[in-house]
């Protein structure tokens, strides 16, 4: 198995500047004022906030990444950036509401959970905050000295409990891991990601991908590739919600729209597939990868290699 490279470049979404457009109703005229109003690109607008965030310019950040929610809700790394930009603004009841959100969509973001019992630390809710440091006390003492993520739950036991006793570092050193994630380490990543899906190590790829998600956000190319991957694990719902997400942020993106058409052709939804279908059409004219292959999967009722 090997996976096309997909339309949508992640080092022009890291440099681009310039706003999308929704999409509109198609023939024109079709569509609510609300629905075709100017919408953000979301990998854009979080770059935008780490680089605000490296300049400490906590009002900037604050707004980038809540233009990234607004194209995005359920990225849980953009909520918690947001959180984040709101500690740089002394906003800690803000913030804990963001870290909240974040553990919500995604409760394995150690990070999250970490700057969350900060928070509750810091608005004065020590139930809560000793509740969350016994959590990751006994993730750590399962977790064992060697594991993966031993120095990183260390680390958060330690700044919440800086953070309940009033140190000063707690929220210094909030955030400051994902501050730094650079576009050549999220390219790199994401590169190694997809070299993984080829040699179909599927679930070090989902792991390799989330972590270019650091750099980049919701970008639709890693969405997709993050349902593709889970796809390929028979998660299909949770390939679902990804390549819906990818489509949320970058409606035209062909690689979701054949792969999301794929999922349906595997779930036997025929239907949802054609529809898939004739967007592609519709992007390209005269033709185009994404369509022939989606039209091949179709034409056999499963994967045409199967």
């Amino acid at each position: 198995m090997f996976i096309r490279r997909l339309s949508y470049s992640i080092l022009l979404a890291a440099t681009c500047a310039m706003p999308v457009l929704a999409m509109g109703g198609g023939g024109g005229g079709g569509s609510a004022p609300s629905e075709s109003a100017p919408q953000y690109d979301a990998a854009v607008e979080y770059r935008k906030g780490i680089a605000a965030l490296q300049a400490k310019d906590f009002k900037a950040a604050k707004t980038a990444f809540d233009h990234v929610i607004s194209v995005a809700p359920k990225d849980a790394n953009s909520q918690y950036m947001a959180g984040v930009s709101r500690v740089g603004l002394n906003d800690w009841k803000g913030a804990k509401r963001y870290f909240e959100k974040a553990m919500k969509l995604d409760p394995s973001l150690l990070r999250a959970e970490r700057d969350l019992a900060v928070a509750y630390a810091k608005t004065g809710d020590k139930p809560k905050a000793e509740a969350a440091l016994a959590a990751l006390q006994a993730k750590a003492s399962s977790c064992g000295a060697v594991c993966p993520q031993a120095g990183d739950l260390k680390a958060a036991i330690e700044a919440i409990g800086a953070a309940m006793a009033g140190g000063p570092q707690a929220a210094k050193d909030n955030g400051s891991n994902l501050i730094f994630a650079t576009p050549a380490l999220g390219d790199d990543r994401y590169l190694s990601a997809v070299s993984l899906i080829n040699e179909g190590k599927f679930e070090t790829a989902i792991t390799t991908l989330k972590a270019a998600q650091a750099s980049f956000g919701p970008h639709p190319d890693i969405l997709t590739y993050l349902g593709f991957a889970n796809r390929k694990l028979g998660h299909f719902g949770v390939a679902e919600a990804h390549y819906r997400a990818a489509l949320a942020v970058s409606p035209a993106h062909r690689g979701a729209t054949e792969y999301f058409g794929e999922l349906m052709v595997e779930r036997g939804d025929m239907s949802g597939a054609k529809t898939m279908l004739a967007r592609l059409d519709t992007q390209c004219p005269f033709g185009c990868a994404e369509a022939e292959e989606l039209r091949r999967w179709i034409a056999a009722g499963h994967s045409p290699n199967s």
